[in-house]
């Protein structure tokens, strides 16, 4: 794993000179919350998060890691990521980039391939939607699952997922 002391420096004085410009008190919690964040590179859920945190600051409460967590995702510090059969999931990485999804546990892994950043997002037509971001999520089997089972994957409910027209 890569030295993560830089980039955790480099971040917990960004949630400080970013939090005076906007009049925002740096909070023990947010701090906290913002390091075990950093600590970790699994797209941890808050869940997770929580138990990371409550050993560090016993009393704290899941709400609290919620606020923090969505605080600090406003002020581009953190990235919520989300899949459809799972929690939403925070990541440190704030750059552009796409994710691995496995089907079995739900494991979340960050992929930088340049194929994947020449997506071209198609015409909505009639939608009124304006595209700002996007990230791709692959989904399958992750090594360890592989390893550990079938390689078949579980079953997935219809998705609900918009439709978007392809003209």
């Amino acid at each position: 794993m890569k030295n993560i002391q830089p980039l955790k420096q480099k971040k917990l004085e960004l949630l400080e000179s970013i939090s005076r410009e906007r009049n925002l008190p740096v909070t023990v919690q947010r701090r906290i919350v913002l390091d075990a964040l950093l600590d970790r590179d699994d797209h941890p859920t808050v869940d997770q998060l929580f138990e990371d945190v409550k050993e560090r600051m016993p009393g704290v409460s899941r709400t609290t890691i919620y606020r923090a967590l969505e605080t600090l995702v406003d002020l581009g510090l953190a990235r919520r990521t989300n899949h459809f059969e799972a929690s939403a999931r925070f990541d440190r990485n704030t750059d552009h980039h796409h994710h691995l999804v496995c089907r079995r546990c739900n494991r979340v892994e960050d992929i930088d391939h340049p194929s994947l950043n020449k997506f071209a997002p198609p015409h909505l037509g009639s939608i009124s939607f304006e595209i700002l971001d996007y990230s791709i999520h692959l989904e399958g089997l992750c090594g360890e699952c592989q390893k550990n089972g079938s390689r078949a994957a579980p079953k997935k409910q219809a998705s609900k997922r918009p439709r978007i027209p392809s003209r």
